[in-house]
């Protein structure tokens, strides 16, 4: 019969596992903080470049500064997720600015609703002051961080899933020849 110290103690040739280390404790009543956030947190918290930063994009940046309505179609189709197309929301734009000059309470909307998918922060001010006070400037950067996070602002909200589709099909891994069943 085995007493419980026969098993404590290493065979011959074999080494003991290594004693699991402690676990760190946070004082009483605080939660513990970790050294590194989730991965999927990584990005929270910062856009990926400034609201100054619009020649970075020359392309955009004209595009934004004549024709305002198109990058803001872009922006939306893909805050939306695809629910209404680009063209409809430039149109809507293109009608708010004609009519009553408040297509930047319309373009706010969507930098508010970007901003929660991606957790972004309110800065420098408010949305709808940003919006107000310097509309191409916000959605230069709006369409910035959204290329930034991989998205190819052509071909819209349905394109982009389509091509992350193709992308997520996975090949078998590759067997040297000598390996068999």
């Amino acid at each position: 019969m085995y007493t419980p110290s026969d098993y404590s103690q290493p065979v011959f040739g074999q080494s003991m596992p290594p004693p699991a280390p402690a676990s760190p404790q946070a004082p009483y009543g605080q939660p513990l903080q970790t050294a590194a956030p989730p991965q999927h947190m990584m990005h929270a918290g910062q856009w990926s470049s400034g609201l100054c930063d619009c020649t970075s994009d020359m392309s955009n940046c004209c595009m934004t500064c004549w024709c305002p309505c198109i990058t803001f179609g872009q922006i939306a189709e893909l805050a939306d997720m695809g629910t209404t197309s680009c063209p409809v929301h430039g149109a809507l734009y293109t009608i708010l600015l004609l009519l009553t000059g408040c297509q930047w309470i319309y373009s706010c909307m969507y930098r508010s609703k970007m901003r929660q998918q991606y957790m972004l922060p309110e800065e420098p001010c408010n949305d709808c002051l940003l919006h107000f006070c310097c509309e191409p400037c916000a959605m230069c950067q709006e369409y910035r961080e959204l290329k930034h996070r991989g998205f190819n602002m052509s071909i819209g909200w349905h394109g982009n899933m389509e091509r992350q589709r193709q992308q997520a099909v996975v090949t078998p891994p590759f067997a040297p020849a000598g390996m068999k069943r």
